[in-house]
């Protein structure tokens, strides 16, 4: 790449462990919230009740039990089937556990049920910070898919790990001030004197200065739609803009908006191979139509594009000239990128991003397939639903409006 420097923040100083799938981020996990003084925060979309969600479940218990403040934050959507068996073993050692929007039923039309918690990420006691996109959840739990997923989380150490700390107890105060307002009601004939989560005189301490951890450049970017609703998006556009031979991006979800696809395009116009690795099993009716209407474009650009069959993909990462890489809950379609919470770990150090590259190629090399741009004809039938179900998430991106760009699609 011409500059690493982008607008996103990096920083000196770091270790960025890459934890390929459950096998490696849950023992790396646990490991830390046995290992926290103070205090944890976990915040996913899925918490499941599986063996994985139990293995964490028990490391925070234990933690708890120990006198850590322990808070859980989980989405009100993702996790909506989590029984209230493990519920009650959460709160019962003590863990404070909240849901991000709950209130969501099948005949919900309001326009914030697509405004999810889709981050992954946990701080211990600003010293340790993990994010990526791996759920509490079982590699081997894949219902319709076949198993293991296959995903990727970072364990980061440095001064980063203070912003990871920061930016989920804003995000736990946020939730915590909803669930509040919601009560004030019944709580108006309280004392005065009684503070809600966040403010000043019940805070939780300030996380100690953070020692440099090691000699990776990093930065911690997140999406949401008050104060960073580009910040993702703008990060990935700057990087491509400024790569000079090789990208690389795996992502279950792809559906790019027009900025995004110029910018692909461009880049393989002026000799950058840009090779785009997308699952190739259907989850998401709607989304794997609208995302094929796209690969015309693109194949006739000299983008190349190669669908993940060995079994379920839900990675969500890029290597740009062997040296920028990114991992992250982020996909590149509309609900990530416009409506979601998001957190990716950007990575400048050509070592780490070496060994994303290989693990990816590892990956490819097992179960990828390319799609052959002269060979890719899709009959009448095809062609209209993958076109309809475009004209479909456009209706729905109007009717969201939250961030919403008119440019975007």
């Amino acid at each position: 790449m011409r500059s690493a420097a982008t607008n996103a923040h990096f920083r000196d100083g770091h270790s960025v462990e890459l934890l390929e799938g459950g096998g490696e981020y849950f023992p790396a996990l646990a490991a830390a919230f046995d290992a926290a003084r103070h205090e944890i925060h976990l915040q996913a979309y899925i918490f499941a009740d599986d063996p994985a969600g139990w293995v964490v479940a028990a490391a925070l218990v234990r933690a708890a039990e120990r006198g850590v403040a322990v808070h859980v934050l989980v989405d009100g959507f993702g996790s909506r089937t989590m029984p209230d068996a493990l519920r009650a073993r959460l709160r019962a050692a003590g863990i404070e556990l909240l849901f991000f929007r709950p209130d969501v039923t099948v005949f919900d039309f309001q326009r914030s049920r697509l405004r999810r918690l889709h981050h992954k990420i946990a701080a211990i006691d600003g010293e340790i910070g993990f994010a990526g996109g791996i759920n509490v959840i079982d590699d081997m739990h894949t219902p319709g898919h076949t198993p293991p997923r296959w995903d990727y989380a970072v364990m980061v150490r440095g001064p980063l790990t203070r912003e990871i700390l920061r930016v989920a107890r804003q995000t736990w105060d946020t939730v915590s001030r909803t669930y509040l307002h919601r009560r004030w009601q019944a709580w108006r004939a309280l004392p005065q004197a009684i503070l809600v989560p966040g403010d000043a005189a019940d805070a939780p301490a300030a996380a100690p200065p953070t020692k440099p951890a090691g000699p990776i450049r990093a930065a911690f970017v997140i999406r949401d739609t008050l104060h960073h609703r580009r910040d993702i998006e703008d990060a990935y556009l700057e990087a491509i803009a400024l790569a000079e031979r090789e990208i690389l991006i795996a992502n279950a979800y792809f559906l790019p908006g027009i900025e995004f696809r110029r910018a692909l395009i461009d880049a393989a116009r002026r000799g950058v191979q840009v090779t785009v690795l997308l699952q190739a099993r259907v989850e998401y009716v709607l989304m794997r139509h609208a995302s094929r209407a796209l690969y015309r474009q693109l194949l006739d650009a000299g983008v190349r594009i190669f669908e993940y069959h060995q079994s379920f993909m839900h990675a969500k990462v890029a290597v740009i000239d062997g040296e920028w890489a990114t991992v992250g809950s982020s996909n590149i379609d509309p609900l990530s990128l416009l409506l979601a919470r998001e957190a990716n770990v950007f990575v400048c150090d050509a070592s780490f991003a070496g060994g994303l590259l290989a693990s990816l190629g590892r990956a490819m090399d097992a179960g990828a397939r390319p799609v052959i741009a002269s060979g890719y004809r899709r009959g009448l039938a095809a062609r209209i639903a993958g076109w309809a179900s475009y004209g479909i998430v456009r209706v729905l991106l109007g009717w969201a409006r939250y961030g919403a760009r008119k440019d975007y699609l």
